[in-house]
């Protein structure tokens, strides 16, 4: 039986993954990916009748928002780094 997925293959995104060249397209795909998760969600916990467009800008201020707060975490407590 042949996978989808076979152990080559998933070494050959691992390594498209760690190359610095293609995080910040990869980083924002994933974004948009969990946004569009998110989205629905925002949606259905806003009162009243909200647009979709604006489900998904309140989800991606969300996302923004909690990338933020990690980053700083980060930086507070590892600064060796940066």
């Amino acid at each position: 039986m042949k996978y989808l997925l076979q152990s080559e293959d998933f070494s050959e995104i691992l390594a498209f993954v760690s190359t610095k060249r293609n995080r910040v397209p990869l980083s924002i795909f994933l974004l948009m990916c969990f946004n569009v998760l998110l989205a629905p969600a925002v949606e259905a916990a806003t009162p009243g009748e909200a647009p979709r467009w604006q489900a998904y800008t309140i989800g991606l201020l969300g996302l923004a928002t909690l990338s933020l707060c990690v980053y700083l975490f980060v930086v507070i407590f590892q600064p060796e780094k940066f």
